[in-house]
């Protein structure tokens, strides 16, 4: 047998399948028993069904070398042991979501006009001065419903008690929902028997529910929905044009649209100007309208701002959202909800330390060796240092660079995170993962059912970013006791 589930070992952490006594987790019985009567032959055509879905589907994502050829297309790194989570567990981790995204938006709505929240000293102010997500040219746009942030994606992840913590928040055009969808389909290519096994809950909804969220920011009854997209260069790219296609919605660069005399965006066509009334946008803010932000920018439309602010087109997401996913900000969010929203925090924030703070910066720099310290608008696990694993020159640099900039880092302990089986060769291995399940708030709230969950390939690392060398697995929400 392939995989023999007695010799699969846990160590000191959280596994999402196994106890640390060897056996499966409610719900995960029957997945072990099948995976566990494969031959090494069954295994290998299952992992190798599996690869050939994936390149006929073309899944792809892209990894910049910093080499002359600047960026190369792989297929997607996937691993065919799902990762399971109990319905109830996940009912109660959906809520926390809901209230966490709620509370944001309110506190970004809030800065872009009374800033009472600042005014009640809940959060410093300079913390907005000094932010690099902070937008001016928003004060005083209402984007419908208030809501600034219409698809946001928060990491979360266990610790070696199984407690679930929201490791960060990412409001501004966070990606990977694609893959959550074609993990699902490669996985019914590669297991169908255990569809038949188990009651999973369905995310290729989301597709639809994403529509119904973007055409809930229009008055417009039959409203012209375009995905604005970098291009073909871009990382998430294989992401745009999915979704593109699976809302039917228009797939478009900067430089086929136009922003008119009547400041309406219009898509230009082989028949004319036609009129978009909502983007989903694909681009990050300083490079969406060179009248108001980097002025020789290729990648947006000249006027798109005032298309926005004249109410003529919605923009999800709303420029200035970003001003919420800085990982300094993400320390107080236990408090914004508690001031927004009078309710306590359903999830927990992994405990951080803010650099900002004389005594916190001081711990921080006495504990280097022990801490993750991150910078406040990095992502994809770049700029990060990871104490445990750096060199002490690594973290002296560090170190000066705290000194420098005390307000761009925070640092958090080094989690235990939990781990998942994962195929070695012909054998299942312990790797740790992550979760990023998606959130899309219009007219009303949705949380996917589930998420991407993601996979750090390589034995003992807890980088799960497919760039540095992650894969990721098909998240299965069941019903099963």
């Amino acid at each position: 047998m392939s995989i023999d589930w007695r010799e699969y070992r846990t160590d000191r952490f959280w596994d999402e399948l196994i106890t640390p006594k060897g056996r499966p987790r409610p719900g995960a019985a029957n997945l072990c028993r099948v995976l566990g009567k494969l031959t090494d032959a069954e295994l290998e055509e299952r992992k190798t069904a599996a690869a050939l879905a994936i390149r006929a589907m073309g899944i792809t994502f892209t990894v910049y070398t910093g080499e002359g050829s600047g960026s190369i297309d792989r297929e997607w790194p996937f691993d065919i042991v799902p990762r399971l989570i109990q319905k109830r567990e996940w009912d109660a981790i959906s809520a926390g979501l809901v209230q966490r995204v709620k509370a944001l938006n309110r506190f970004i709505d809030d800065l872009y006009h009374k800033q009472t929240i600042l005014k009640d000293g809940v959060l410093p102010a300079e913390y907005i001065r000094n932010s690099r997500e902070f937008r001016p040219e928003c004060i005083g746009i209402d984007p419908p419903h208030g809501v600034w942030s219409h698809v946001c994606g928060s990491d979360l992840v266990r610790d070696h008690e199984g407690t679930t913590y929201v490791l960060e928040d990412n409001l501004r055009v966070p990606s990977g929902v694609s893959y959550m969808l074609e993990n699902r389909e490669v996985m019914k290519r590669v297991f169908p028997e255990l569809f038949e096994e188990y009651m999973i809950h369905p995310v290729d909804d989301y597709p639809d529910q994403l529509a119904a969220c973007l055409r809930s920011l229009t008055t417009v009854r039959s409203p012209q929905i375009a995905v604005l997209t970098p291009g073909i260069y871009n990382s998430a790219y294989f992401e745009h044009a999915y979704l593109a296609n699976a809302m039917s919605a228009q797939l478009v660069q900067g430089s086929d649209l136009v922003v008119g005399r009547d400041d309406r965006v219009y898509m230009r066509t082989i028949e004319g100007l036609v009129p978009v009334d909502v983007i989903y946008r694909r681009i990050d803010d300083l490079y969406m309208d060179p009248e108001v932000f980097i002025p020789d920018s290729m990648l947006g439309v000249p006027g798109l701002m005032r298309a926005w602010r004249a109410g003529n087109v919605a923009l999800a997401n709303a420029p200035g959202c970003g001003v919420a996913d800085d990982k300094v900000i993400y320390t107080y969010v236990p408090e914004i909800i508690r001031y927004y929203l009078g309710e306590e925090p359903l999830l927990p924030n992994v405990p951080s330390y803010r650099c900002v703070d004389p005594t916190e910066r001081e711990y921080v720099l006495d504990n280097l060796d022990k801490l993750v310290v991150k910078p406040a608008n990095e992502s994809g696990g770049y700029g990060m240092l990871i104490g445990p694993k750096a060199t002490r020159q690594e973290r002296s640099q560090f170190a000066r660079e705290i000194q420098a900039n005390p307000r761009n880092y925070m640092a958090q302990p080094m989690l235990l995170l939990s781990t998942a089986p994962t195929l070695v060769d012909r054998h299942a291995e312990a790797r740790h993962v992550d979760l990023r399940p998606f959130i899309l708030s219009g007219s009303s709230t949705y949380v996917t059912t589930g998420g991407l969950t993601r996979v750090a390939l390589r034995k003992g690392s807890t980088v799960v970013n497919s760039s540095q060398g992650g894969g990721s697995k098909d998240t299965w929400v069941v019903d099963a006791e």
